[in-house]
């Protein structure tokens, strides 16, 4: 819920109809030490009971679910138990999971996307929805070449930059791109025209997140996103769609951001607003 990357496939998941096929469960959104006493390593961990205590602060457990087949208790273990030993590499989420061979079958979201839009439609309640159509599949490349970079990634390289020029080129290249989304948006009601396609849930993951988050988190502060009439007005149309708003927990979210990154935010302290109403009525309708 928390990660912008799994949230993209939990929204794939609930669009599709697979909750039925596919369980789910929910790391709670504050890292935690995964190894105390051993390492630094601080990552995503599994939450049972009403608080969670982090080693920096006690949370509440809102929407958390924990691994209910090996009892795990952070994503590390996940990966331990997966590789057989003690895994080196990263502990990252999403993770598609194998019951039958207590395997990772895929821990990219790009991917698990795709594989979430078609190769489960046997199982889905909605097989006929096609979010990455053959004859829009080279629009929607395109588009990610530039989103991915410049907003999904953009933000990031804006709120961990560690030099002012550093900086200036990431949010230099993001509010380029923001621009260039709202002028697609002006013509169109989705990236890539009449139809929701991967590449929306890839951008709205980032948008839903940003006048929330990144204004203040990651000094993405030059323009909000409700600044922008188009973009507004289609994070909006997308948040009202069934299995996307459905996948969004702000909580999960500011908790995480705020909570997770002492180095940007010492006391762990969670901003009260702005508290954005997304269900509120959109003007996008007027493309049909």
């Amino acid at each position: 819920l928390a990660c912008p990357w799994a949230n993209r496939c939990l929204a794939v998941l609930n669009m599709k109809g697979l909750r039925d096929a596919i369980g789910v469960s929910v790391v709670h959104p504050t890292w935690k030490a995964t190894r105390p006493g051993r390492d630094g390593h601080m990552g995503w961990a599994f939450s049972e009971g009403d608080t969670f205590d982090s080693g920096r602060g006690v949370f509440p457990t809102p929407g958390c679910v924990p691994d209910p087949h090996y009892g795990c208790a952070t994503v590390r273990d996940l990966y331990d138990l997966a590789s057989g030993q003690e895994y080196s590499g990263r502990y990252t989420v999403p993770v598609l999971w194998d019951l039958k061979t207590k395997a990772i079958v895929n821990n990219e979201s790009s991917e698990i996307i795709r594989m979430l839009n078609s190769s489960f439609d046997a199982f889905a309640a909605n097989p006929s929805l096609d979010l990455c159509p053959a004859a829009l599949r080279g629009e929607i490349e395109e588009l990610q070449s530039w989103i991915y970079p410049g907003i999904n990634n953009g933000v990031y390289r804006c709120g961990f930059a560690t030099s002012q020029a550093a900086y200036d080129q990431a949010v230099g290249e993001l509010y380029k791109a923001l621009d260039r989304v709202e002028e697609i948006l002006s013509r169109r009601r989705y990236l890539c025209g009449s139809q929701i396609t991967e590449v929306d849930i890839w951008l709205f993951m980032t948008l839903i997140r940003f006048d929330e988050v990144y204004v203040v988190y990651f000094k993405c502060n030059k323009r909000a996103i409700h600044e922008y009439p188009n973009t507004f007005e289609y994070v909006k149309d997308l948040y009202q769609t069934p299995g996307i708003g459905d996948s969004v927990d702000m909580w999960h979210i500011k908790t995480h951001y705020f909570t997770s990154h002492p180095q940007l935010n010492c006391h762990g302290i969670v901003p009260a607003g702005p508290g954005i109403d997304y269900s509120a009525p959109h003007n996008r309708g007027r493309f049909d």
